[in-house]
């Protein structure tokens, strides 16, 4: 199933617009987190790229 719902990263309104925000002309995303599966096999690089995004912002003072 597709998502339809997307919200926008600039204002947080919800919109079915795929492309942009109609009130603020925002970039959209889907706000739904992704499936779970206990047998993920992509969960390790996940992990590695969230901790490294999380010290690369700590390193240039951005929290």
């Amino acid at each position: 199933m597709r998502w339809l719902l997307r919200k926008c990263t600039v204002c947080g309104k919800y919109t079915l617009n795929q492309e942009r925000c109609p009130y603020c002309g925002g970039m959209v995303k889907v706000p739904h987190p992704p499936k779970f599966s206990p047998q993920d096999r992509f969960v390790a690089y996940r992990y590695m790229i969230k901790y490294e995004v999380k010290s690369f912002k700590h390193v240039i003072g951005k929290e």
